[in-house]
């Protein structure tokens, strides 16, 4: 997390916060995140109102020149301060787990550009600029991870009774390539739509997997140790996460097989269906959980704004559109007021991670995460 300064020089007023790219950690990528999936999730509902793809243009746009400003700040933070990069990766396990959020950025500001940035950029330069960032992003998720899980269990010190949602976040980028892959087929040679097609599959099942695993141990870790400090409460809003990703995942891929592979096709659709209802079943369920430990951690215990806010955005919006691609496949209307339910959700909670951000960083405070 990056810490602010407000250097006050003698004889001088208070000048402008200072950032302290020594600490600026990949957790900062959620903003981004949060930002991506607002636009995404726009363009995702299956009702339209006056105004609404302008403002997912607008909000890409921001989503966009916010990933460009925070790659540059991270190179710096990466040639500059080398010893706390590797201290963020390699001896800080509650730091390394977020490095699944700098792939999830790129993947979503990637689709948006395509889903949403098309009609001002060009259907061309959108396709290559989402297939550049998708490529990147693919790669970079499962390096992740991959890497992340090898040093938790080879280099970092941990304990499963203490774990927690931050966890998550390796092993559900690969997700997110697989749900946002197949946008690109469209604009791909014939002869490469089917690698693309598979490979997100495999994507899926690796994720998948995966989330499976850890799940039971997150859940665990809370039962007994709870959360080791109130401000990782937003983070139980992160299990949201694998669940409306893998839904829109199968979604998407399902929309795909009539085009790639057609005698999938029928089993693709009966799968995306039956899968997603299971899924958002159980996410609707955790959203109560969460919420309601999250409204307990606002009154009871006055949890203070940090950049763990951002986990109440992107988790929620991979749910509209889940919740979004079963009203298309389905035709049930509920799907689709579910998905603008969430949606109007996923609004507040940008607004308001995103005015505390600004807030704290025109004031020269914000608090450590973790």
């Amino acid at each position: 997390m990056a810490t602010l300064t407000v250097p006050r020089p003698l004889g001088s007023a208070a000048a402008g916060p200072r950032w302290d790219l020594g600490q600026l950690g990949p957790n900062w990528y959620a903003a981004v995140m949060g930002t991506a999936i607002v636009a995404n999730g726009a363009a995702a509902l299956p009702y339209r109102v006056p105004g609404q793809l302008l403002f997912a243009e607008a909000v890409w746009a921001l989503a966009l020149a916010a990933l460009l400003v925070l790659v540059a700040a991270r190179l710096v933070h990466l040639t500059r301060h080398r010893a706390a990069a590797r201290e963020q990766l390699l001896e800080n396990p509650a730091t390394a787990v977020f490095y699944g959020c700098p792939p999830m950025a790129l993947l979503a500001v990637g689709f948006g550009t395509l889903a949403v940035g098309s009609r001002l950029i060009g259907t061309g330069p959108a396709a290559a600029l989402d297939l550049v960032l998708w490529t990147v992003g693919t790669l970079y998720a499962v390096l992740v991870a991959a890497g992340i899980p090898y040093l938790m269990v080879t280099r970092h010190e941990l304990s499963a009774l203490r774990a927690n949602p931050t966890w998550l976040l390796p092993v559900v980028a690969p997700m997110v390539s697989a749900a946002l892959g197949p946008a690109l087929l469209p604009h791909l040679p014939a002869a490469l739509r089917p690698g693309l097609f598979y490979g997100c599959y495999a994507l899926f099942g690796a994720s998948l997997l995966a989330t499976l695993v850890l799940l039971p141990v997150v859940f665990a870790g809370l039962v007994h140790s709870k959360l080791p400090m109130v401000v990782l409460t937003p983070s139980l809003f992160l299990v949201l996460g694998p669940l409306g990703q893998s839904t829109t995942a199968v979604g998407n891929l399902a929309d795909a097989a009539h085009g790639v592979a057609p005698k999938l096709a029928a089993a693709a659709l009966g799968f995306a269906v039956l899968y997603g209802v299971a899924m958002i079943g159980f996410a609707v369920l955790w959203l109560l959980i969460a919420g309601a430990a999250n409204l307990r951690a606002l009154r009871r215990d006055r949890m203070p704004f940090a950049m763990t806010w951002w986990a109440l955005t992107f988790p929620v919006g991979t749910c509209v559109t889940g919740a979004a691609g079963l009203a298309r496949h389905t035709g049930f209307a509920g799907f689709g007021w579910l998905a603008v339910g969430l949606y109007a959700l996923l609004l507040l909670t940008w607004a308001v991670a995103g005015v505390r951000t600004a807030a704290a960083l025109a004031g020269g405070r914000l608090l450590r995460a973790a």
